[in-house]
């Protein structure tokens, strides 16, 4: 799922450029660097009563952290964690540009509770 999903990741998200990088399961665009991994584990934060925010059809944890937000999908067969700085004000609009890959490559159960 990961090689097909990175594979349809676009080349650019928040009108960043898709830059390299040193791992095959992460994709990065821009400066300073959005990064999306790919079969992360779920963060221990991350509950059946967490919040969920739904973008795209995809739902997504969103947790704070020290110069940006990180999200993790949820309702997917594989977490997908994107990190997204704060200079990209408001951080979830990069969620957007990835929803059709993760959409595409990983069947969707519930993305968020009540949804």
């Amino acid at each position: 799922m990961c090689t097909a999903l990175l594979a349809a990741l676009p080349a650019t998200v928040l009108d960043e450029t898709r830059r390299k990088t040193t791992s095959e399961w992460t994709a990065a665009w821009g400066n300073p660097v959005i990064t999306l991994a790919c079969g992360i584990p779920m963060p221990a934060s991350a509950g059946p009563t967490s919040e969920c925010l739904e973008v795209n059809k995809v739902g997504w944890y969103a947790e704070q952290a020290e110069g940006g937000v990180i999200f993790t999908t949820l309702g997917r067969d594989v977490p997908v964690e994107v990190r997204v700085p704060t200079q990209y004000s408001p951080e979830a609009n990069a969620l957007v540009d990835v929803a059709a890959a993760i959409t595409a490559h990983d069947p969707l159960h519930t993305p968020c509770v009540g949804s």
